[in-house]
């Protein structure tokens, strides 16, 4: 009988339950997840899987009939669900992130949060906010969005289109920002698909590709009174950058967990190919050795850092806003780090790994998208440097 390996991350029986869970979850999606990869094809049978068994509900408040569970439990499950298929991962993640905010946060009328909840457990119904367009560019960046509210009777008009629409094929409903005209605002508004919301299949990458994060066309959508849900004020904090963002961990969990399953690949491939100039498996050459000790430092370093931030940010409610720089810190660092892990192990299967029917192959495609989601290195680098000179600057305007 195989020995399960000890996870040091893992404090509790609950947390134990839910790890192997996600484990089982993600050796079933990881059997068809090539297949997916290679025609870039929405995997409804995962959804439907993660709907079955419960997946969709983690996140939403027991009040309403969810599980609950906190964001160190939810990278925990995420971190596994990853090392099975990161597409699926991420496509889902949006969904239970979503949940964890708007549980915390509670920026919406009641009766809509509640409809919402139990449509997500009852129903299976996802839930994601689209944001981005291509017209705007990155909205993380302060952009306003192309898209228009316009004010009419009963309620609002709005046009314009969003991109990188995660789940889009699966969505019944989703929230998006719009620029409300009559207001000089930007809010947050509920979507229902009718026929005026146009999903154009446009995601076609190198990575991630069954994520299905299409285009989505919104031409005259009317929508009542009640779905505007928010209007984002400037001077405020909103529910998107609220307590830290802590929320986004669940990003960079999802590449730790494909580099976690490029680890784990690499491990069996080195012990069992069998090298006929050396004389012997490839695991007991010195060069090997060396990268599969670089892939170690760099994955364990990583998960360190996750889940410190994470225990210390559920530990610290009173502070949760002031964990900003360690998130964004800890996006920056492991989603390098997972890039780091897989091109190792790369360089260890060497040839093998460049074939399309090499599963490395797949995870290095996928991994590579990391950085790409906000904040970018480039603003993650700018923010820490503010903030360390900031308060050297306080500091000194104190002694003065």
């Amino acid at each position: 009988m195989a020995v399960r390996e000890f996870d040091p991350f893992i404090r509790n029986e609950r947390e134990e339950k839910l790890a192997r869970y996600a484990e089982a979850l993600a050796s079933q999606i990881a059997e068809t997840a090539h297949v997916y990869d290679e025609s870039g094809a929405f995997p409804f049978e995962h959804f439907d899987l993660l709907r079955q068994e419960g997946y969709l509900k983690l996140t939403v408040p027991k009040q309403y009939g969810g599980d609950e569970i906190s964001l160190y439990e939810t990278l925990l499950v995420q971190e596994r669900l990853a090392r099975g298929d990161g597409s699926t991962a991420l496509a889902v993640g949006w969904h239970l992130l979503t949940f964890l905010n708007l549980r915390s946060v509670r920026p919406w009328k009641e009766e809509v949060f509640a409809r919402l909840c139990t449509a997500a457990v009852k129903e299976g119904k996802m839930l994601n906010i689209i944001s981005s367009e291509r017209e705007t560019g990155n909205l993380a960046r302060g952009g306003i969005p192309s898209t228009i509210a316009k004010r009419t009777s009963g309620g609002y008009m709005i046009s314009g289109v969003k991109s990188f629409a995660s789940l889009a094929p699966i969505l019944d409903h989703f929230t998006i920002t719009a620029y409300l005209e009559d207001e000089d605002k930007v809010a947050e508004f509920l979507i229902t698909k009718n026929e005026n919301v146009k999903v154009i299949e446009s995601w076609n990458t190198i990575g991630m590709r069954s994520t299905g994060s299409h285009d989505i066309e919104l031409n005259d959508v009317f929508v009542p009174e009640e779905a505007l849900l928010s209007r984002l004020d400037g001077s405020r904090i909103n529910r998107f950058v609220a307590d830290s963002r802590a929320y986004s961990l669940e990003v960079p969990a999802v590449y730790l967990g494909i580099a976690w399953a490029a680890r784990d690949f690499i491990l069996d491939f080195a012990v069992s190919k069998y090298s006929r100039s050396f004389g012997g498996v490839i695991a007991d050459i010195p060069h090997i050795r060396d990268k599969i000790g670089q892939i170690e430092i760099l994955l364990k370093s990583s998960r360190h850092t996750l889940y410190a931030i994470a225990e210390k940010w559920e530990n610290n409610p009173e502070h949760k806003d002031c964990f900003s720089d360690e998130v964004s810190m800890a996006k920056y660092l492991i989603c390098n780090n997972a890039i780091r892990i897989v091109e190792l192990a790369m360089r260890i299967a060497g040839g093998h790994a460049l074939s399309k029917h090499h599963k490395l192959e797949r995870l290095f495609r996928d991994v590579q998208c990391g950085p790409f989601h906000p904040p970018q290195d480039d603003m993650v680098i700018q923010q820490l440097a503010d903030s360390a000179l900031t308060k050297v600057k306080n500091k000194k305007g104190k002694t003065i």
